[in-house]
């Protein structure tokens, strides 16, 4: 089954840290909504009529929809797509955004998953991010959410904040568990060249945390989480048993997957589309009935590469019979002297030939592996 992407490129404002595509003039959200139904009927082939598991909607802020935006928008996706009668229908958001009026419509609409942008429960941490949202605000709207009827919500927290110590990490990993959330997402703080904080670090105005502090709050992380009853199902996220986010899970499985708005990827197994990423660029592409990507076709390194990258995160680990039968790679015999090294080292096991993690490994998720990429 496969899964469908909705880029919401707007925001009310810019947090210092990000460097996605979004926009906080909202003046052309009118027409760009448009242009995202609009897409979704030029886009109604790429999937080839397999059904639709997973909707997300992501941003930007998807929660500063109208309920006529959200409904409309829903709509024209049920109607373009054979969509699964139990998909997991997901929409971030910010808890500023999550009145109880709001969440109600949320609810009534069909959402049926929360992704909220708490980052921090320290309102000092949230004033240096430029967040819209207090501390007060971020447990209220979680509490709101369970009473409009939301049984499956997932918070992001961010860790390694320069002026920040273990203590307080510790804190917010104790405040969210206290909200009960079936799944946490938490990413370590990267500071981005264009982004506010990106320009503060070239001006030496900001510095960012050592690795090792980084891989400490990360040790943390995943303790806590552990003794909370969460599975670490992939380096940066954790869910309760049977909460998985269904739709990034297909991500790192490989699923066919469909992205519409601007800036958004699409991926058929074979190649990958990247929508352009301009607000203006894009409705007027739409709007003239053609859609403003650019593709790139997957060699067989690209495709083995990327498995190897994806699957290696995740708590089904990277499969080396898929690899060897499905991708002509035979990994053990290519990186046999550099396993034996991951083993004896206890970065890494091979149970069934799964290609696993071990805890210690995953500190070093992404050098393990780049060093098993296959170069043409």
């Amino acid at each position: 089954m496969a899964g469908l992407y909705i880029h919401i490129p707007f925001c009310k404002q810019a947090c210092h840290y990000c460097d996605f595509h979004f926009s906080t003039n909202q003046a052309t959200r009118k027409d760009l909504v448009a242009s995202l139904i609009k897409e979704l009927d030029l886009q109604k082939e790429y999937l080839q009529g397999e059904i639709i598991n997973t909707i997300y909607l992501g941003g930007g802020t998807p929660s500063l929809l109208s309920s006529e935006e959200l409904s409309d928008l829903l709509h024209a996706i049920h109607l373009q797509n054979k969509v699964n009668p139990k998909a997991e229908v997901t929409l971030e958001a910010n808890p500023d955004d999550l009145s109880e009026e709001k969440l109600n419509e949320l609810y009534l609409s069909g959402i049926n998953r929360l992704s909220i942008g708490i980052q921090s429960f320290d309102d000092t941490v949230l004033k240096f991010f430029n967040r819209a949202h207090t501390s007060s605000e971020a447990s209220d709207c979680v509490h709101k959410a369970r009473e409009a009827g939301f049984k499956n919500i997932s918070l992001d927290l961010m860790y390694a904040i320069p002026g920040q110590d273990h203590a307080t990490w510790r804190k917010n990993i104790d405040q969210a568990l206290n909200l009960l959330p079936e799944h946490v997402s938490s990413y370590t703080l990267t500071i981005e060249e264009k982004t506010a904080f990106g320009r503060w670090a070239k001006s030496g105005r900001l510095k960012g945390v050592k690795e090792e502090f980084a891989a400490e709050e990360f040790e943390i992380l995943m303790n806590r989480l552990n003794e909370a009853g969460y599975e670490h199902y992939e380096i940066s996220n954790f869910s309760k048993p049977g909460y998985h986010s269904r739709h990034n899970s297909n991500y790192w499985k490989q699923e066919k997957y469909l992205g519409i708005g601007p800036s958004a990827h699409s991926y058929n197994g074979d190649s990958r589309q990247f929508n352009v990423s301009n607000n203006a660029a894009y409705i007027k592409s739409i709007q003239q009935n053609k859609l403003p990507f650019e593709i790139e076709v997957l060699t067989i390194e690209n495709k083995i590469n990327e498995f190897i990258f994806t699957s290696l995160r995740t708590m089904w680990g990277c499969s080396l019979h898929y690899l060897r039968d499905h991708l002509d790679c035979d990994l053990q015999k290519k990186h046999a002297a550099y396993l034996k090294d991951l083993q004896d080292r206890n970065l890494v096991r091979i149970d069934n030939e799964i290609l696993l993690l071990t805890h210690k490994g995953k500190f070093l998720a992404d050098q393990i592996a780049s060093d098993l990429f296959i170069v043409n």
